[in-house]
Parts: C-alpha cells; sequence; structure tokens
C-alpha cells in the first residue's frame, strides 16, 4: 500500500461521502495519543482488536506506520509496528531533526518515547501535547455535561467530551473575566433567552453546569438547553478559551446547529486560527464550507479501499468562484472529488 502524505495549513476541513475515511482519519490522534502515553494494546482491545485498526484486517495487512513532522521537518517522530502473536510490536521508533533519525526504542510492546533520555524526545511530547481532539455529541440526560467537575482539579483544559465545562468556565469567569464576557455574549447571540451560567459549588468544591434565564427566576441544567444550544455552549468555551491548545481536532462540530450557529462556528475557527491554532475538523455540512477559502478544505475520497486526500487550489477554481460559492461547487459536482460517486 502506498503511503499517504497530508499537509496541514492553519485551517484544514475534511469532507467527503459517507465511508470515505474522514473520521477514520481523526480517530488516527486518538490512537496516536494513547500510543505515546504507553496504552496502545489497551486501546486496540477497547476498540475491537487488531482487525479493526489493521487495513482490511490482519489477514491482508500485519503493519502499521507514520511519520509525523513539526516545524516544517526540523522535528519529527515515526513510528513502524507489526502485529505479533500477542499484539503489536513496535519494530521501529525514532525521533527526526533536521531529517535525521535516532532510534529509541525496538521490540518494544509500548512506546519509549516518555521514558527516552534523549533530549529530543521532550520537544517531541510538547507537539504531541499540543494535539487536542474533541467530540461533543453526546448530549443525553446522562452525558459528560451533566457530570460534576473540581473548582481545584478540572480547571486545567477542557476535556476532550466536555465533562469539566462547569469548573473550566468558573475558572474563567473568575480568572479571565474580559474572555468570560465575549462567550456569554457569544452565546446569548444564538440563545437570546440565556442569562448567564449560575455557579453553585458544594462543601467538596465539586459543580454542576447550570444556567440562568433571562425572563425566569428558576435555575436550569443542561438537560434544559436544546441539544443544538449545548453543544454551540461547549464549542464557544472550547474556541474562545484564554489559552488555546496548538492544534483543535474535531469531527463533526456542526451536529445539530442552526446556519447562524454554524456562522458563528465558522468565526471562531477563524479566529483561533489566526492566532496560531491549527484546526482540523471533518464535515459533511455544506453550510460550514460555505464560509471557508478553497485552501482551507480537504476532499477525502476512498479509492480501492485506501482513503486519498487532495486539498482544493484556489487557482483551478477562481473562474467557478466568480458566480459560486465553495459549497455550490461542491453540490453541484463541480468540485468532483469528495462526492460519494467518485
Amino acid at each position: 500500500m502506498k503511503l499517504t502524505r497530508v499537509d496541514f495549513n492553519p485551517i484544514n476541513i475534511l469532507i467527503g461521502a459517507n465511508g470515505s475515511g474522514k473520521s477514520n482519519f481523526i480517530s488516527f490522534f486518538d490512537f496516536l495519543n494513547k500510543l505515546y502515553n504507553r496504552k496502545l494494546n489497551d486501546y486496540i482491545a477497547l476498540s475491537g482488536g487488531e482487525n479493526k485498526i489493521l487495513h482490511k484486517g490482519k489477514k491482508i495487512t500485519d503493519k502499521i506506520s507514520f511519520k509525523i513532522e513539526f516545524e516544517e521537518g526540523q522535528n519529527g517522530y515515526s513510528v513502524k509496528l507489526v502485529s505479533g502473536s500477542d499484539g503489536f510490536i513496535f519494530t521501529s521508533e525514532q525521533l527526526y531533526y533536521k531529517g535525521n533519525g535516532l532510534d529509541i526504542s525496538r521490540s518494544a510492546r509500548e512506546s519509549t518515547l516518555k521514558t527516552s533520555d534523549s533530549h529530543r524526545a521532550k520537544y517531541i511530547i510538547k507537539h504531541l501535547n499540543g494535539f487536542r481532539k474533541y467530540h461533543f455529541h453526546d448530549t443525553s440526560d446522562k452525558s459528560p455535561f451533566t457530570q460534576l467537575s473540581h473548582l481545584i482539579n478540572d480547571i486545567y483544559f477542557l476535556y476532550n467530551d466536555g465533562a469539566n465545562l462547569a469548573a473550566f468556565l468558573y475558572n474563567i469567569s473568575e480568572n479571565h473575566k474580559i474572555v468570560y464576557n465575549k462567550i456569554i455574549k457569544t452565546i446569548q447571540s444564538i440563545a437570546p433567552y440565556f442569562s448567564d451560567f449560575y455557579y453553585q459549588p458544594n462543601s467538596e468544591h465539586f459543580l454542576r453546569l447550570q444556567w440562568t434565564s433571562k425572563y425566569s427566576d428558576v435555575i436550569f441544567g443542561t438537560t434544559d438547553l436544546s441539544d443544538g444550544t449545548l453543544r454551540f455552549i461547549a464549542l464557544t468555551v472550547l474556541f474562545m478559551q484564554p489559552v488555546l491548545p496548538d492544534t483543535i481536532i474535531i469531527d463533526e462540530p456542526e451536529l445539530g446547529l442552526h446556519p447562524e450557529a454554524i456562522a458563528k462556528l465558522a468565526g471562531m475557527i477563524k479566529s483561533v486560527s489566526a492566532k496560531k491554532c491549527q484546526v482540523i475538523i471533518a464535515t459533511q455540512s455544506t453550510d460550514l464550507i460555505s464560509h471557508f477559502q478553497p485552501e482551507d478544505i480537504i476532499t477525502v475520497d476512498q479509492i480501492g479501499g485506501e482513503s486519498k486526500f487532495k486539498r482544493l487550489n484556489k487557482d483551478e477554481l477562481h473562474l467557478w468562484l466568480e458566480d459560486y460559492t465553495i459549497d455550490d461547487l461542491w453540490k453541484r459536482n463541480i468540485i468532483t472529488t469528495g462526492q460519494p460517486n467518485y
């Protein structure tokens, strides 16, 4: 199988048909996180085993390899894994600096990146820690948003499922009042009835996400919000938080959002990218891509069982874009890649 290279810009929006590989690509960052945190084999077991991870299953493919480059290739990290009789084995794990590779492990069952004594390892770990993948799909009455979070332990960064949203917001309200007020105003632009969040920690410093309305004295909970409004709140906090991660990765952030909320989301994505926070998104929303330029968009197609990635080229589309928006071109199959019938 030929290796695929994907180069990232400040904004990277993956579009394509169902089954093209967008979500698989996004899930690579979960795989990567578990790998360098020495939890790879647990992750594989909980994900359904090696046949779910390997391309077309273990009978067809018994290897996984990848290489990640940072700072225009100055630093890099590569791994080669082979499926053995008892899980994956690292046949190669290398650190790169200016193209020169350094072996840090061989024949190990888990990554040695975090245990390496190489001074280069700390730079790679810093880069990998900068990837933050989020999913806010679950808005049920038992969702992570309904859980208690701690005012001391749960304030340092927003958890990938939003489980600490209450404590994280409370900390912003106490220490970054200007940012907090902007978050409230952004939420009110989509939910005009929303007044503010209501913070009432218990004796053990835990609190639950609650809010107040402009038109009532009642204290409401997350289950009193529509699914789309709750997701928009989480997205607003994610993109407007005072200290941004290096890279935000999220699958289908537009789920359940009104077109006006999608427009606001697009604006927030552009805003963080201008602050050197890279954004990687998978979507099927024509409303969302309509707010972006061709060079922000990567089409994904499955060809011969493999995902192929192609970044759109504004020069190839400039005549069409005089009369149509980018979403029109995708809907009309003028952009031929990323289509169900590719």
